[in-house]
């Protein structure tokens, strides 16, 4: 097998055997050892590499966290903005190789700063080298603790857009989009899909989910896996690529020759689902640490996470709630957080469940946070009497394989040094973990090539994000049949707010006096309330659903000049009951820009969206309400699955 080096040289490890074979010397002992082999099987070379570690490596490997890029694609020699340490730290004194990058300035720096990474992996014992993972990348909203915003991918809807689309086939490509932008420039891990369920109308992270129905979030998490595993384009590409071979292939119409195909590792959250959290509350925060099943419908929460099982996702993240008043066949669950949680990760994941696969905790379980000046306590709900060594020993009795967030290796080498921990429940993790890199083909080549990573983003994948986001936009009411607006031969005065003038021109002459024009477009976001200035709380919008009350006012006033068109981005839903009296158009969208916004209400693209989430009628409506109940909100204003069709004839 010739080792591909597309980068120009960065591998130092080519090697050949006696007979002739080139390999990775990834150990630098001239001999090709069984790891080294890549025509032995992934369980084979791990059984191999196992045996050689040092116990440091072996609990290397059983971290993962931040990690960012430094100037111009370098190595960070220091602490970053969120990263703790420098790479040369982690990678080398610490000897870990999974991490989760957070900004990246441009694709070819991208690609250029992983290659640097995986020839500094290289300088290890054995070469184990990095699994980059990253939150989602592919749509518009930017948390540091949930999803980054990044320009030179495709842009799609948030997930509940893809829901109010529904259908898997788009969320197949979608995801087989994900798989080829990521390989591209080094990713190989995702830290997604989300197939919790959106239940509570308050909780901060709905726009990460597919919507509320337990069979739809089901369906449309397998096909996210089957994307991000390589088998949404090519059905001769084997089912089990996510927990078989090292890579997909297919035969050309001739049946004469192979191709690679690059998969990423999905990594399946918040089991067993996130959604149902006490009053909307987040777990991230103190105030938020109870997850509650009023309803009795923890089954409907648990069933897209069998489903995301049986499609064999590679890896499972539990959430940091703690289940209050949780029974499950017959048996109350312990009120600490699921990644501490022996009764639910071991019990229900592994024996129940079946999943052998790797189960990482969300981050920073195990110590506390220090950003700038800010201290962040551990999420360690239900826990919070331990020291950091008690909940690290806590976590792994309950089943986990990986510590999300931490690089806290000192720690789990004194537990197994003391014998706390015995080191064969160190070999079950490390195992899991080795396994997953090489099925990912990232002993054999992990470089990418940097002048192709500078076309990701590829003009038809750009075209194909931006007709999803058309067609994801709701039309909740269209008073008049106002929609679809015509576009050729209008003369129309269009006074904005909202939207970007350059967009809005296509629709008229833009005016910035609403009593000059003939039609307002309008576009904000959903309402929330602001929190303190507590890291990461900014982005998370909690709290109630209502607007304030001036805004029906300032929106009746300015239809007192022209018709208004009002859209709301939901990132989670709202309470529009005041706002469908006050505008003659009103749409919901998921991340969708202003130019697919204009192109739905033009009919341009014409909007299929159908609502993913109920929205109540009012707050007293949420209040009384059973968080975990799909659908429990009395008499919503608009249901499950309401969405209007509108048709252009100019189109």
């Amino acid at each position: 097998m010739q080792v591909s080096d597309p980068t120009g040289g960065n591998t130092t490890a080519v090697a050949t055997s006696q007979d002739g074979f080139t390999f990775r010397d990834l150990n630098g002992n001239g001999a090709l050892d069984p790891y080294e082999d890549p025509r032995l099987s992934p369980e084979e070379r791990t059984e191999d590499l196992l045996g050689r570690l040092s116990l440091e490596e072996k609990v290397g490997l059983m971290f993962h966290t931040v990690i960012e890029v430094g100037p111009e694609g370098a190595l960070l020699d220091g602490p970053g903005q969120i990263a703790k340490s420098a790479t040369a730290e982690v990678v080398i004194g610490r000897s870990m190789n999974h991490f989760n990058v957070h900004g990246l300035p441009d694709a070819r720096t991208a690609a250029a700063w992983h290659n640097r990474l995986q020839r500094l992996a290289e300088s290890t014992p054995h070469g184990i080298p990095v699994t980059v993972s990253t939150d989602p990348r592919h749509a518009a909203a930017q948390n540091a603790g949930a999803s980054w915003a990044t320009s030179f991918f495709s842009q799609w809807p948030e997930p509940l857009g893809l829901g109010a689309i529904g259908e898997v086939e788009l969320v197949r490509r979608f995801a087989d989009t994900v798989r080829r932008e990521y390989t591209g420039v080094g990713i190989r891990a995702a830290l997604h899909p989300t197939a919790d369920l959106a239940t509570e109308p308050r909780w901060a992270r709905q726009r990460e989910c597919f919507g509320q129905d337990p069979e739809l979030v089901g369906q449309l998490t397998k096909a996210y896996l089957d994307g991000l595993a390589g088998r949404a384009t090519d059905p001769s590409c084997g089912p089990d690529v996510g927990n078989g071979p090292v890579i997909a292939t297919a035969t050309d119409a001739t049946g004469s020759t192979q191709r690679t195909v690059p998969w990423v590792q999905a990594t399946t959250k918040h089991f067993p689902g996130a959604g149902p959290q006490a009053d909307g509350e987040d777990a991230h925060f103190p105030y938020g640490r109870d997850q509650v099943y009023p309803g009795g419908r923890f089954e409907d929460h648990l069933e897209p996470f069998r489903r995301a099982i049986a499609a064999g996702t590679p890896a499972i993240m539990p959430y940091y709630g703690r289940p209050v008043g949780l029974v499950v066949d017959g048996e109350e669950i312990e009120a600490v957080g699921f990644g501490y949680n022996r009764q639910v990760i071991t019990g229900l994941l592994r024996l129940e469940l079946g999943f052998d696969g790797v189960i990482i905790t969300d981050w920073e379980l195990v110590n506390d946070n220090h950003v700038g000046d800010q201290v962040l306590p551990a999420r360690a709900w239900g826990v919070e009497h331990l020291d950091p060594t008690g909940r690290m020993a806590k976590i792994l009795e309950a089943g986990a394989d990986q510590f999300g967030g931490e690089e806290c290796t000192d720690l789990l080498l004194g537990l197994v040094r003391t014998g706390v921990i015995p080191e064969e429940r160190i070999d079950a993790s490390a195992r899991r973990l080795l396994l997953v890199k090489f099925r990912l083909g990232l002993f054999d080549d992990p470089y990418v090539d940097e002048d192709a990573a500078e076309r990701v983003g590829t003009r038809e994948d750009v075209a194909a994000g931006h007709e999803a986001q058309s067609r994801s936009v709701v039309v909740l009411c269209n008073e008049g049949g106002i929609l679809p607006l015509i576009t050729a031969g209008t003369e129309r005065a269009i006074y904005l707010e909202g939207v970007d003038p350059a967009e809005g021109a296509r629709l008229g002459r833009v005016v910035q006096d609403p009593a000059e024009a003939d039609l307002a477009l309008v576009r904000l976001g959903a309402p929330f309330e602001p929190r303190s200035d507590l890291f990461l709380e900014a982005w998370f919008h909690q709290g109630s659903l209502e607007f304030p009350p001036g805004l029906p006012v300032r929106l009746a006033r300015l239809r007192t000049h022209c018709p208004v068109v009002l859209d709301v981005d939901l990132d989670r839903a709202a309470v529009l009951t005041p706002l469908i009296e006050v505008t003659d158009v009103l749409t919901a969208t998921f991340g969708v820009s202003d130019g697919a916004w204009i192109d739905a209400i033009t009919g341009v693209v014409p909007p299929c969206g159908r609502l993913p989430i109920e929205l109540p009628r009012s707050m007293d409506a949420v209040r009384a309400s059973f968080e975990d109940v799909p659908g429990g909100t009395e008499d919503p204003l608009f249901p499950v699955g309401h969405g209007l069709r509108i048709i252009n004839a100019e189109h």
